[in-house]
């Protein structure tokens, strides 16, 4: 028999399935007795042994119901013992349930039957013959503590007023019952909502004893019913509530408690919130992160739920706000919490061990997925569980993880992947990328998940479930990277992401592209730019671009200068570009010289773009050798540093043009632009430096080229120009008197200066 005693409230449910097997059998025995007209006195020997058998069964059964109300394990199991017995059809089980109520020493059973008998006012089950439970229900108001009594007051609530009205005035009103026998009838007299019970409280008023009157005059507080000290006042309250009548008054009572509720509730929000406020002040005056962590370990671990909640915000506050482990004190906390009572806590901290994967919480996290009965609940404690087995992966976490914990967390996966719910699908998905990322893993199983992926994308049919297939196929493609398992991976899934090229849903198709270049970027580009470059998405367009800029060569050089200046892609294309020069000979970057001056010249490159693109292919030709190509380069970067305002660096490549020139043209040339750019810098020692070493050569006149720029510069100089200095600093030379085109021109500057020419001194008298 002890085999067969209950352990848990599913085995009370057993009981009540088993008992209506018994019944059924009974029913269908009986049936056939009739159908054969044989009475219960002729029947078949065998046709009696059967009933006996049910009968027997039966007796077992009320027997299991019994030892179950008296001694079940916990409140709610004898309480569905009750109520099983409270709607049985056997008329022993009603005897049980009266029997119990009647006992003075097992209160649990008596509470649990008042219980029952109270939750069938919710069902609306209507009881049989449910007036014999009227003088035990008094009985046990008459004998209980008030926890009890007020059970069996509740209880009393099945009952018209006229009913038990009676019985309990009686009880109330006699003073050789114990007190507390009588202040339980003054509950149970308030729960009434009858005229009648509120006469009777109101004659208790002036009772001898005190804490009778003051417990009536707390009952009809409640209620919302005044404590008149004289009779005539009563009187008149009396009148006036029947004046009223019973139905208004529940109503304005009702209105009065929800009035009341409100208030209160307002009143614990308030104050709730005060003490919220005051613990984030203490918390945030914690400096120390050892502290802060013993701090946040205390109320997690409080009795309040709204406390450990909001001790939850913060651990997920320090969590996302600093990106730094936790405490380790908090760690055993958390993973306790997974299980705890209430369900916002348990969600809350599934969500955040989801983001605290470094935690050793794989085994609790798997425990409690197993028995959770919340479906959100459910979902996130998957998630955490994902993604804690990802981290005990890691060779670095220095966390065993059981190889029965990844294959039980990878069927969970297997079952969420196959859900129709698409959140519920994807969420699967990244765990079973997550859990194949390292080794371990038999290669059947590796290709029943790889299976169990494509099945589901496919699965998910056309373009209407374009995000899920996306995300489905985004999996697959980092499983083709990220993967112990790539090579696997991308012979299961290639030919997928080359089908799902053709989708109409965008983000199927940048999964698509993503995949192929995890497989193989060369075949892949080779493939896109054949009919994508130009696709309806820029992220797709993007995609590719960076993978020319990764693995393409001079073919692609055309398509990519299509996207130069254009749109938002240029800066990518520019970057692609320069990567493939630097990655060719001197030749192919040559080659563009001429039609990047011309864009560069139109306004389609940029100064900064037509600059990267030169020093780049200088360096190439610097290299390779190239001197035609390295002048002719020199060249364009010395006429963009000059246009740019960047005259030390033009400088810098005049001089070295200088030195390579050939032809005294070429030099001439050169010269005149070098002053241009002193001028312009200003250098003025520069230029004096380069003016002395030319009149050292020859006298200069308006016809050479240093006088010509120099007479430019000094026509329209640049705004905040300094004229009159380079002026003196050329006057200062020492040119000698053999270089007359020179001092004319220094004459012909100062009058346009406005500076007065100094007198020539006289030449000395001869000898």
């Amino acid at each position: 028999m002890n085999a067969l005693k209950p352990t848990g409230k599913g085995i009370v449910r057993s009981l009540v399935m088993a008992g209506k097997r018994v019944y059924l059998l009974v029913l269908l025995l009986a049936i056939g007795c009739q159908q054969v007209d044989v009475s219960a006195q002729k029947a078949p020997a065998a046709v009696k042994q059967a009933v006996s058998i049910a009968e027997a069964q039966v007796d077992t059964q009320l027997k299991i119901n019994r030892d179950t109300l008296l001694r079940g394990a916990s409140e709610e199991i004898r309480t569905d013992a009750a109520a099983i017995m409270l709607f049985s059809d056997n008329l022993l089980a009603r005897r049980v349930l009266l029997n119990a109520l009647r006992q003075t020493r097992n209160a649990a059973a008596r509470k649990a039957v008042c219980t029952a008998l109270s939750r069938t006012r919710r069902t609306g089950r209507n009881i049989r013959n449910k007036g014999e439970f009227v003088k035990p229900l008094i009985d046990v108001i008459r004998m209980e503590d008030s926890a009890g009594a007020k059970l069996a007051a509740e209880a009393m609530l099945l009952f018209k007023y006229d009913e038990v009205g009676i019985r309990l005035e009686k009880l109330v009103s006699d003073k050789s019952e114990p007190v507390q026998a009588r202040l339980n009838a003054i509950y149970a007299l308030k729960l009434q909502l009858d005229m009648r019970a509120i006469a009777q409280l109101m004659k208790l008023l002036d009772d001898d004893e005190q804490r009778l009157s003051q417990a009536a005059a707390d009952a009809l507080r409640s209620l919302g019913i005044p404590t008149a000290k004289s009779p005539e006042d009563r009187k008149r309250i009396m009148a006036e509530l029947r004046q009223k009548g019973v139905e208004r008054f529940q109503q304005e009572w009702l209105v009065l408690q929800e009035t009341r509720a409100g208030e209160l509730e307002r009143q614990f929000d308030r104050m709730r919130n005060l003490y919220l406020g005051a613990l984030g002040t203490i918390y945030d005056g914690i400096k120390d992160d050892g502290a802060r962590g013993a701090f946040l370990v205390k109320h997690l671990a409080g009795t309040d739920a709204v406390v450990r909640l909001w001790a939850l915000d913060k651990v997920s506050q320090w969590r996302v706000g600093t990106q730094s482990k936790l405490p380790a004190e908090l760690g055993p906390v958390l993973v306790n919490m997974i299980s705890d009572p209430d369900r916002e806590i348990r969600l809350k901290t599934a969500k955040l061990l989801s983001l605290t994967g470094e935690l050793s919480s794989a085994e609790r996290l798997l425990e409690q997925l197993k028995v959770e009965r919340d479906k959100q609940v459910r979902l996130e404690l998957f998630v955490a569980l994902g993604g804690a087995c990802h981290y005990a992966l890691l060779p670095t976490s220095g966390v065993k993880l059981g190889p029965e914990i990844r294959d039980e967390t990878l069927q969970w996966a297997g079952k969420y992947l196959e859900e129709q719910d698409a959140k519920d699908s994807q969420r699967g998905a990244e765990v079973i990328a997550k859990l194949l990322e390292a080794d371990g893993l038999s290669p059947e199983t590796v290709d029943k998940y790889l299976d169990l992926l494509a099945a589901r994308y496919e699965a998910a049919g056309s373009d209407d479930n374009g995000d899920l297939r996306g995300e489905l196929l985004g999996v697959m493609a980092g499983l083709c990277a990220q993967s112990a398992y790539s090579v696997q991976a991308a012979a299961r899934f290639g030919p997928i992401f080359e089908k799902a090229l053709a989708a109409d849903a965008e983000l199927v198709r940048q999964a698509a592209v993503d995949g192929l270049v995890n497989i193989d970027k060369s075949r892949a580009l080779k493939l896109l730019r054949e009919d994508f470059t130009n696709d309806d998405s820029v992220v797709i367009r993007k995609k590719i671009i960076a993978l020319a800029g990764e693995v393409g060569g001079r073919d692609d050089l055309v398509w990519l200068a299509q996207r130069i200046g254009a749109n938002s892609e240029s800066p990518a294309a520019w970057q692609a570009m320069l990567r493939i020069f630097d990655g060719s000979d001197c030749g192919v970057a040559s080659s563009w010289l001429g039609r990047f001056d011309s864009e560069h010249t139109a306004g389609k490159l940029s100064d900064e773009q037509w600059g990267s693109f030169l020093e780049t292919t200088e360096r190439k030709a610097a290299d390779e050798n190239k001197a035609d190509v390295l002048k002719n380069v020199r060249g364009y970067l010395a006429s963009l540093y000059s246009n740019t305002g960047r005259y030390e660096r033009a400088a810098e490549y005049l001089g070295l043009l200088l030195k390579s020139a050939e032809t005294k043209e070429q030099k001439d040339a050169i010269v005149g632009s070098l002053v241009r750019v002193y001028l312009r810098w200003p250098n003025q020692q520069a230029v004096v430096q380069l003016v002395a070493n030319r009149l050292l050569e020859k006298d200069l006149g308006p016809d050479d080229v240093v006088v010509r720029r120099v007479d430019e510069f000094l026509a329209e100089p640049p705004k905040g120009a300094d004229t009159m200095a380079i002026f003196e600093a050329l006057k200062n030379i020492k040119a000698g008197d053999n270089r007359p085109d020179w001092q004319s021109q220094l004459e012909l500057w100062s009058q346009r200066l406005g500076r007065p020419q100094p007198a020539a001194k006289p030449s000395k008298p001869a000898d």
